[in-house]
């Protein structure tokens, strides 16, 4: 497939980089926002295809690819204030269709409740619900080990102990003290697939918490990706785009 030509843009936050694409046409600029640690290059299934019909962007987080290294704490706040001055300074006005997928589904979050007048419209694509938490109390002793061993190890560099899965439980608070989710269109597209090492009751609450999400706005809707597990936008990325898309009407629909 073709690849997604990137830029870079310096910032006071840092330096970042970035891919913009697309077309305005009267429509929100779709905003997508990775994963823990994704890089832009984990959209490259449904980048092109959206950029024929709407504005689109993505970007690497500070830590990701060729954007900074980052200096201090990457927690929710960190990363939604740095997401709006990026598009400041590349001057991407709003309206904007977020799109979070995974730990990504927690910023959009943020950001739809800290910024609704901007927010036209939020798709959550196998997102991170705040009480997600919960569920590594879940797995088994051996389990819980290992990712403790890991996130040790990850902390001994200079800059990985500001990494943004450090600070998971502080964008946690910030969603909390935020104000409401807006009411405004959503579409949560959720993998069937079981993850081999998740234990079924953790599936169970993570299966639950998916509906949580969708029951942030009066709007929501529940799409299944039944061939997907973590990663619909790999595995089914047309289930995406048709989710997007469909966000898309919708929010021309009320503009």
């Amino acid at each position: 497939m073709k690849p997604i030509a990137k830029k870079k843009i310096q910032t006071v936050h840092g330096t970042f980089e970035y891919a913009h694409a697309g077309i305005r046409a009267g429509a929100p600029t779709i905003i997508l926002i990775n994963g823990g640690s994704g890089p832009i290059e984990g959209w490259y299934k449904i980048f092109h295809a959206l950029s024929m019909e709407a504005s689109i962007f993505a970007y690497n987080r500070l830590g990701v690819g060729g954007s900074s290294k980052p200096t201090s704490p990457q927690h929710g706040q960190a990363i939604v204030d740095a997401l709006m001055q990026v598009l400041a300074d590349l001057k991407i006005p709003p309206p904007y269709l977020l799109v979070g997928h995974s730990l990504g589904g927690l910023y959009a979050n943020l950001l739809a409740r800290q910024f609704p007048a901007q927010v036209a419209g939020v798709v959550l694509l196998e997102s991170s619900h705040p009480d997600d938490l919960s569920i590594n109390e879940t797995q088994n002793a051996l389990i819980r080990g290992i990712n403790r061993m890991l996130s040790a190890l990850d902390s001994f560099s200079a800059h990985r102990k500001w990494n943004e899965a450090h600070w998971v439980k502080h964008t946690v608070q910030q969603i909390e003290a935020a104000d409401p989710f807006p009411n405004t269109p959503l579409i949560v597209v959720s993998g069937t697939k079981k993850p081999p090492m998740m234990p079924a009751h953790a599936m169970e609450i993570r299966s639950k918490n998916q509906l949580e999400l969708v029951r942030l706005s009066p709007r929501g809707i529940h799409i299944l990706a039944s061939q997907s597990g973590h990663f619909p936008q790999l595995t089914e990325p047309d289930v995406v785009t048709q989710a997007i898309r469909a966000c898309l009407q919708a929010t021309r629909e009320q503009m």
